[in-house]
């Protein structure tokens, strides 16, 4: 291994492809050293923005180079875990964005080829690298703070088949498997094993064919209590919103920033080498190769995410 991870982010020319490569850049152990597109003129365009040596199309063109240590996958979510298993066969460590999967059993075949492999195999959840969920965990673990009850709006205007830039999708997101997975993941580094989950939906898409909206609750092995709303519908502002509500305060959660119940500032500057989630949860793959040990956030970590939301899927189907 060079003195720097070689890294090559597929998928690179879509929204978190970027943000990866935004944090990627203020990571010295990390160089990009080739990114990928669906188009090659995709690929050269986003090389050139980000001084990237190298631009192919696809992850077979990235698994042959003998210039790159890690993969992360950006890449549509269907494709994730047989992509996943494809980089760690290739010998090579791996980062996927959130989901890992779009069913149990695919998050299952993954977890094996994870396991089965010496490499790095880690799932982009990046709500447990946040600031402002970082310094409720630290709270936790110190036992200045309990989770009594979460209460989680997860909320978009996607009417349309478009990705966090307004551009066309050739997939179909899904508030489950995709959207829930980040609550429901960090519900449980938060307050314990889920123990229960249920889940309605409201109608399907008659284009799209996905529920619109949904909502889930949650208990915890603690017997802290999770609600979770999710909507494509919503006419308002964009994102997921987390309050937790404990034994000692309240908290408001807004992606890195934190705020009281009572909507005060809280300063998170402090709680990391950073204020970008993303980046954090770069840092943390490149130092785990680096170190040789698992990452927050393994494949094996997040399992349980995906058995409950395999649960889930059942009770909808």
């Amino acid at each position: 291994m060079t003195d720097q991870i070689r890294v090559a982010v597929v998928g690179a020319n879509g929204a978190f492809g970027m943000k990866h490569l935004d944090g990627l850049k203020e990571i010295e152990d990390a160089e990009v050293t080739v990114v990928s597109a669906t188009s090659q003129e995709k690929a050269d365009g986003v090389a050139a923005k980000y001084g990237v040596a190298n631009a192919v199309v696809g992850l077979d063109a990235v698994l042959e180079r003998d210039d790159v240590d890690a993969v992360i996958l950006a890449t549509p979510t269907g494709l994730h875990a047989s992509q996943t298993q494809e980089v760690l066969k290739a010998g090579k460590h791996v980062q996927v964005e959130i989901p890992l999967a779009d069913s149990l059993a695919d998050a299952e075949a993954t977890l094996a080829a994870a396991e089965a492999s010496d490499r790095v195999a880690m799932v982009g959840h990046t709500r447990r690298f946040n600031p402002s969920h970082q310094l409720v965990h630290n709270r936790i673990v110190a036992g200045e703070f309990n989770v009594q009850q979460m209460d989680v709006q997860t909320y978009f205007f996607r009417r349309t088949n478009t990705n966090a830039k307004g551009e066309p999708r050739s997939w179909t997101d899904h508030l489950l498997w995709h959207h829930a997975a980040h609550t429901v993941d960090l519900f449980a580094y938060q307050a314990g094993k889920i123990v229960q989950a249920n889940a309605i939906q409201g109608p399907i898409h008659p284009e799209l064919g996905i529920a619109m909206d949904m909502s889930i609750q949650l208990k915890s092995e603690t017997g802290a209590i999770c609600t979770l709303s999710l909507s494509f519908n919503n006419d308002g502002p964009f994102g997921t919103f987390f309050r937790y509500i404990g034994d000692t305060a309240t908290y408001i959660a807004r992606y890195d920033d934190l705020y009281t119940g009572k909507d005060e500032q809280i300063d998170v500057s402090r709680v990391a080498v950073s204020m970008n989630g993303i980046e954090l949860q770069d840092r943390e793959f490149v130092s785990a190769i680096r170190e040789g040990r698992e990452p927050n956030s393994s494949v094996r970590q997040v399992i349980d995410c995906y058995r409950v939301l395999g649960e889930l899927e059942e009770q909808l189907a």
